[in-house]
């Protein structure tokens, strides 16, 4: 069992290094409606409207609310076959979601359609989010907004136990997708860009990417966040010191690369 006041706290230390602009949110797939705490609104039950995904998302990670989002509360199909809350319809993998509109043949459209992740259809009810830093639940995923600069050293949290990089899949189409499920089904790392819905009807920024971490992953992650955001190392604190000049400084291991290699360059005094 997790513990929320750690999490809590960590959290904050995370929105403190990063200097994100909005709250990290905390994921969870609902397996049953009882699994929904009291505090969660419900779009539909609650206010008889309806959202999309992303929407739900921004209203946690800028208002601080904790939202459920079942099939009922959704606008937008692409999540609803996602996260496996109903088989996708076969005019679906048949590629007319897309085609004509958005891609030159039919053909186009299934590519779409098979690469699309799902979650087993059936085993979720819906999804949960909240601020990571009030959330009373364990997540399963936490996924941040951040700008480029930030991303970089998100990257390299991660990279920080095992050195490996992030091989990804982006799409402009449904971030609410790509940026978690495949998260959620490989266990591993996800970087996802904002789609249209997300930027037209959830505000996100033109410079905001999403980045996701697996809640098993949290603590590796914490811990290379702490490592690698040393005060004192001006290469990878924020907000990042800007240098155009001639022979710029780098870190002692790239000059030692490079005399290994016959590069004539100098370590400036």
């Amino acid at each position: 069992m997790i513990d929320l006041e750690q999490m809590h706290k960590e959290a904050e230390e995370l929105e403190r290094y990063m200097r994100l602009q909005t709250y990290p949110i905390a994921l969870k797939l609902l397996k049953t409606e009882s699994d929904i705490p009291p505090e969660a609104k419900r779009p539909k039950k609650d206010e008889n409207h309806q959202y999309n995904l992303c929407q739900a998302f921004s209203l946690s990670r800028r208002n601080g609310d904790t939202i459920a989002m079942l099939k009922e509360d959704m606008v937008c199909f692409e999540p609803v076959v996602g996260y496996g809350l109903a088989e996708a319809p076969q005019e679906f993998m048949d590629g007319y979601n897309r085609y004509p509109e958005d891609v030159e043949t039919q053909e186009a459209g299934k590519h779409y359609a098979a690469e699309f992740p799902k979650l087993k259809t059936g085993k979720y009810v819906g999804v949960l989010s909240a601020p990571l830093s009030k959330a009373t639940f364990e997540p399963d995923v936490i996924t941040l907004y951040c700008n480029s600069t930030q991303l970089v050293i998100l990257l390299m949290a991660k990279e920080y136990r095992d050195g490996h990089n992030l091989p990804t899949a982006l799409s402009g189409h449904a971030a609410c997708v790509y940026g978690i499920v495949p998260a959620i089904q490989e266990k591993k790392y996800q970087v996802a860009v904002p789609c249209r819905g997300d930027h037209v009807t959830a505000m996100a920024g033109d410079d905001e990417m999403i980045f996701t971490i697996p809640m098993e992953k949290f603590n590796d992650f914490m811990l290379g966040m702490r490592k690698i955001t040393k005060t004192e190392d001006r290469l990878t604190r924020l907000p990042m010191v800007h240098e155009m000049k001639p022979e710029p400084q780098a870190p002692d291991s790239y000059y030692r690369m490079a005399q290994l290699m016959g590069m004539d360059v100098t370590k400036p005094e």
